[in-house]
């Protein structure tokens, strides 16, 4: 096991140039996810603890590494038992906790490749990503019973179906607590190298169908330099993970639940229907946890509850939406900590990042690349940009944090790519120090009177006003302008609704420019967002 001691990526912290000038990847050629954050672990200190995971009653339940390497070891052997082989992909339909773990490790001892799945996802949507996957396993729980019952018998490849507890499964599935105290543990662990696939996770589809994002074992050690600087020299005595993200996100997964394991670092999994920021705050406060990874919704319901006794955070990470100079601010003042912004996509994540104890904090601007990955702002033809223009965030390959390829299109996979560059498909400016900001998504571009607009920073001005607790600007058609900018807005309970559409439009005009300033704004209950958090502004538009 000496191969997977964890070490930290960054052997000296200190000015980010230094760091980047003596970086260097230890890529291993064999390398597994599961014996890196499970079996060494348990070799090692087998009673180290691992999991605890909070049920919705507030219940503990607490997991060693020796107890998470035993359980994994008896369902591989089950899956093994059952045909379950190298490169079959196993479905996971669960929400955060133990069960999520050890069905990962027990998969990618087998040299097998791990399909997370969204409890959220109807029918059409889980119906998709297991055809289009071929997935042979899949384990869920009996809330999700009903839904893949209707399915599987449109799903010739899945061939077993594991059900976890209470009491026993119905037939034909099979009890995945029954089967893990009835197999024999695994004899020896599938060699695998760290190019071999681990792990499959589809994109929101929000261009099209969605598409299976295949990534290898490697993936996990390309994180790592990030999660080492956006919280503040990872990991440090007394650490302790949570993040609200589900574990079927790419988010949830690897920006904080397998490198916490990965350095020893104990883990919170809880599951909640609906996220509930005075219950997120309780929650941090009982268990005593110190690093989070939230996504920027999360953030901004967090915003406007009462921060409790009890609440002694180190670290903040935060991705998926950019977030405003307000809600940093707030960070500092009511946590009492930076929120660090990250930066990346299901196929290549965690690229970008600031880091206060290593960085300046520019509002507006994501951070600065990562030690160890080559960004830039590129043209159409794939040519890298000087400082102050915009184009379009890409990354150079090779990289360890990057895709294999997208699964069975090899078409999109190379259209991924212009040369070396990977093309992210948002747009971006870089300064002359090196840090990026996002613009926007490609799509998400408003065109109005000859200007190209960017939704995210009228976004963060409008929710910077006190009566907004979400905001989402697209552009609407216009016979004249081309388009016009619109806003939807999420008000605060007692707000003035009558005056605030203008208040809000004058916000912008003082704040920002007259020409971005929203013509039309309406309210909503809530806005329709991705399964990872993001708003969908092609749907409001």
């Amino acid at each position: 096991m000496d191969g997977y001691r964890p070490r930290r990526m960054i052997e000296s912290f200190g000015d980010w140039a230094a760091m980047r000038a003596a970086f260097r990847w230890r890529i291993p050629a064999r390398f597994n996810i599961a014996i890196a954050c499970c079996d060494a672990w348990a070799m090692a200190e087998p009673d180290r603890l691992a999991l605890e995971h909070v049920s919705a009653g507030g219940e503990v339940e607490s997991w060693s590494f020796g107890a998470l390497k035993e359980a994994s070891d008896r369902l591989a052997s089950a899956f093994a038992a059952r045909g379950l082989g190298r490169g079959d992909r196993v479905a996971v339909l669960l929400g955060q906790g133990p069960e999520v773990l050890i069905t990962h490790f027990a998969a990618y001892k087998l040299g097998a490749v791990v399909l997370p799945l969204f409890t959220l996802f109807g029918p059409d949507a889980l119906a998709y990503r297991l055809a289009d996957s071929g997935a042979r396993m899949l384990v869920s729980d009996p809330a999700n019973l009903d839904k893949i019952a209707a399915l599987s018998a449109d799903l010739p490849n899945l061939a077993e179906i594991f059900v976890t507890g209470p009491g026993p499964a119905p037939a034909p599935f099979r009890d995945f607590q029954g089967e893990i105290a009835a197999a024999r543990p695994l004899a020896c662990p599938t060699a695998t190298r760290a190019d071999d696939p681990a792990l499959m996770v589809y994109t929101s589809g929000t261009t099209g169908a969605p598409k299976g994002v295949l990534h290898a074992h490697r993936v996990l050690l390309g994180h790592l330099p990030a999660i080492e600087l956006h919280h503040e020299g990872f990991p440090k005595p007394g650490d302790k993970g949570w993040t609200p993200a589900d574990w079927a996100w790419v988010g949830g997964l690897l920006d904080l639940a397998l490198p916490c394991l990965y350095y020893g670092v104990p883990l919170v999994s809880h599951r909640a229907r609906k996220f509930d920021p005075d219950a997120a705050f309780a929650l941090i406060a009982r268990q005593r946890i110190r690093n989070l990874f939230m996504p920027p919704t999360a953030l901004k319901l967090m915003q406007g509850a009462q921060v409790p006794e009890g609440v002694h955070l180190r670290s903040i990470g935060s991705g998926g939406e950019s977030l405003g100079a307000d809600l940093l601010e707030w960070g500092r003042s009511a946590l009492g900590v930076p929120i660090n912004e990250l930066y990346g996509q299901t196929e290549c994540n965690l690229v970008l990042t600031s880091a206060a104890g290593f960085m300046r904090i520019s509002p507006g601007a994501i951070g600065l690349a990562v030690p160890g990955h080559e960004v830039a702002i590129i043209d159409a033809a794939g040519q890298p940009l000087p400082a102050g223009e915009t184009g379009e965030i890409a990354v150079r390959r090779p990289d360890p944090v990057m895709f294999l390829e997208y699964w069975n299109q090899p078409e999109k996979t190379a259209e991924k790519f212009i040369g070396d560059w990977l093309k992210t498909g948002d747009l971006g400016v870089m300064d002359e120090d090196g840090y990026f900001s996002f613009v926007a998504r490609d799509d998400d571009i408003i065109t109005s009177a000859g200007y190209r607009i960017g939704p995210s920073e009228i976004e963060h001005c409008l929710a910077s006003h006190p009566d907004v607790a979400m905001a989402a600007v697209v552009g609407v058609p216009d016979p004249v302008r081309t388009e016009m900018v619109k806003a939807v807005i999420v008000p605060r309970p007692g707000a003035d609704l009558a005056t605030l559409p203008e208040t809000l439009t004058d916000l912008v005009r003082r704040r920002i420019s007259p020409h971005v300033a929203p013509r039309i704004v309406e309210f909503a209950e809530s806005l329709p967002m991705t399964a990872t958090g993001k708003i969908k502004r092609r749907e409001l538009r």
